[in-house]
């Protein structure tokens, strides 16, 4: 698993360095994702994952993954529960309804397997800079501890 993860890192660097270099190119904001460390990242697979596939396909010009795994009834240090907000040109002129299916297709290995709960935020352009605001999400009502997929996703993946 450290060959995958190390290997996944060096897709994402890849993918930001090429991205660094179209935002230059038409001096769009750099893409604000914040970078860890290497070990961090083979620390986090399904964060990197996620990262690496939406950085990859969609070639966002602004990307937060969020891990709210903490936030809820999981084991300390689960990767179960995520927000991602993205924004994107070809967002643009799509439905909502569209850029959701669009990221849930391109993170499906993930939502079959440990992701138990992903938040959206799909955003082009033009709607982020109107309002760059990220919702905060709710807290934690303990369903996960009743979820029968759940706790068989946790134990496999912790």
């Amino acid at each position: 698993t450290l060959f995958r993860s190390a290997e996944l890192f060096a897709v994402f660097l890849m993918s930001s360095l090429r991205l660094l270099q179209t935002c230059r190119a038409f001096r769009q904001p750099v893409l604000q994702v914040s970078c860890r460390a290497t070990l961090s990242s083979m620390e986090k697979p399904v964060e990197s994952s996620i990262r690496t596939k939406l950085v990859q396909h969609l070639e966002p010009i602004h990307l937060e993954v969020h891990n709210e795994s903490h936030m809820h009834s999981v084991p300390k240090g689960s990767e179960s529960h995520f927000k991602v907000v993205v924004v994107c040109e070809k967002f643009k002129g799509m439905p909502l309804i569209q850029r959701h299916r669009l990221v849930n297709d391109l993170l499906k290995e993930e939502l079959s397997g440990p992701v138990h709960a992903l938040s959206i935020q799909a955003k082009d352009p033009q709607q982020w800079k109107q309002n760059p605001s990220v919702s905060k999400s709710p807290g934690c009502m303990g369903g996960s501890k009743h979820d029968p997929h759940m706790s068989g996703k946790l134990s496999n993946n912790v």
